[in-house]
């Protein structure tokens, strides 16, 4: 197969994992869910991109490696934080505006949606689990796993110390900033952006240069739309009842780390 035809069929098989969590979301009322399967939804790519692989190399077993640790993680943490917490907020606002045709409205503009966006995004796991010139690892492949290390370290150990911090009662009202969240407001965004490159130069020593497109798509829904810009409007909505935000806001860097200012 092309590899243009194994890209369609990869729509498929994320747009059908979406489907059925739609399904279930149906059952159980909750559209959240597909926060839970995002992760998910690339691990699923990955795999069937590598499933047409004629015959996958190592670039393919490592692209594949690193992109299911880094999505069952994702997924794994996600389920773990919302567990018990009902259906997310913005979900519970779309279902108010039409609950009577919520069910069928929730399959096109948030599952199917989201299946497209993985799907468009995943193109730097295409390339570099399905192109199989060169056969060897080449000095950008090892350049691209010390970029994943840092990347993962920045996201998971983010979420990590959030989730310490956060259960224990002693630190309520007050704001996170310790650890890697000295240095900037949102090290797990971050972190998730540094991974999307680290992928892309996976596919760069393939010579994809085109799979830039779906790094950039990824790194502009993490700053711009769903990840650090709607984290800083739910924060600042009405002013944040954490002790010291503003004084956080002003001296810590938003994205990227830095030294704190003065």
């Amino acid at each position: 197969m092309a590899m243009w035809q194994v890209w369609l069929v990869g729509l498929g098989t994320v747009s059908a994992m979406m489907v059925l969590t739609w399904v279930i979301s149906v059952v159980r009322k909750d559209a959240s869910l597909v926060d839970r399967v995002w992760g998910l939804a690339f691990v699923v790519a990955a795999w069937t991109y590598a499933y047409f692989a004629e015959p996958p190399t190592a670039r393919t077993w490592l692209a594949l490696a690193l992109v299911t640790i880094w999505g069952l993680r994702l997924s794994g943490y996600i389920t773990w934080r919302n567990w018990g917490d009902g259906e997310d907020k913005r979900y519970q606002a779309m279902r108010r505006r039409r609950p009577e045709s919520f069910a069928a409205r929730s399959l096109v503009t948030i599952f199917l949606l989201q299946a497209v966006l993985a799907w468009f995004i995943s193109l730097p796991l295409l390339a570099a689990t399905f192109n199989g010139s060169p056969e060897g690892l080449i000095w950008l492949d090892y350049v691209a796993v010390v970029v994943w290390l840092v990347g993962f370290v920045f996201e998971a150990g983010g979420d990590w110390q959030l989730s310490r911090f956060l259960a224990d009662p002693a630190n309520r009202g007050t704001v996170m900033d310790r650890g890697l969240w000295r240095y900037t407001r949102h090290p797990n965004y971050f972190g998730d952006t540094v991974v999307w490159w680290s992928l892309l130069l996976l596919a760069l020593s393939t010579g994809a240069w085109w799979a830039v497109i779906g790094t950039l798509a990824m790194t502009y829904l993490i700053v711009q739309v769903s990840g650090v810009a709607l984290t800083d409007k739910n924060m600042s909505k009405g002013g944040s009842t954490r002790e010291g935000y503003d004084e956080y806001v002003r001296r810590t860097n938003a994205f990227i780390p830095g030294p704190r200012k003065p």
